[in-house]
C-alpha cells in the first residue's frame, strides 16, 4: 500500500498539472464557435418558421392527405413552447438571487408542474394526431427520431414530441 500512494499521488499531480496547461491554452476557433449559445449570442430562431419546416416534414415524410391536414395543425400548434416563455426565464433568473432555499424549491417544484403539463398537453396531442394516421404512416411516424428528428444531434431537452 506505500507504494500505491505516492504512485497515485503523482498521477494526481500529473493530471492537474497536464490539466492547468489545457486550461491555459485558448479554445480553437471552431470549438468556440460551437458554444456561442452559453454566451448568450446564438441566432434566435424563429418558432412560426420552425413550426412551417416541422408541419412540411411531416406531410413529405407520412405522405399526409388533405383531409389530415387539420390533424397536422393541430398537431404542430401544440408542440409550440409558450409566447413568454423566454421573457418568464429572464425575469426569474435575477429574482433567483435574492430568494431563500424554500423560495428556491418551491419555485423549481412550480417549474416542474408545469414541466408536466406541457408533456401531458404535447403527449395528448400527439395521440390524437397519431389516431388520425393511417397504418403505414403510423409505421413511418413510429420510425422517426424523436425531438425534432435531429436524431442526437443537438436535441437536448428543448423542444418535443417527435417530428
Amino acid at each position: 500500500m506505500k507504494f500505491t500512494t505516492p504512485l497515485l499521488l503523482s498521477g494526481a499531480i500529473l493530471t492537474l498539472g497536464l490539466g492547468g496547461a489545457a486550461v491555459a491554452q485558448p479554445a480553437p476557433a471552431a470549438q468556440e464557435a460551437g458554444h456561442r449559445h452559453e454566451r448568450g449570442d446564438r441566432p434566435h430562431r424563429d418558432p412560426a418558421e420552425m413550426a412551417a419546416r416541422r408541419a412540411q416534414h411531416l406531410r413529405d415524410t407520412l405522405q399526409l392527405t388533405p383531409n389530415q391536414e387539420p390533424a397536422l395543425n393541430a398537431f404542430v400548434s401544440s408542440m409550440a413552447p409558450p409566447a413568454d416563455r423566454r421573457d418568464k426565464m429572464r425575469a426569474a433568473r435575477g429574482e433567483r438571487a435574492a430568494m431563500t432555499t424554500p423560495e428556491r424549491l418551491d419555485r423549481m417544484k412550480a417549474h416542474m408542474a408545469d414541466r408536466q403539463a406541457q408533456f401531458a398537453r404535447r403527449a395528448e396531442a400527439t395521440m390524437r394526431f397519431y389516431s388520425q394516421l393511417s397504418p403505414a404512416q403510423k409505421k413511418a411516424f413510429d420510425a422517426m427520431p424523436p425531438k425534432g428528428g435531429r436524431g442526437g444531434k443537438g436535441g437536448g431537452h428543448r423542444g418535443g414530441g417527435h417530428g
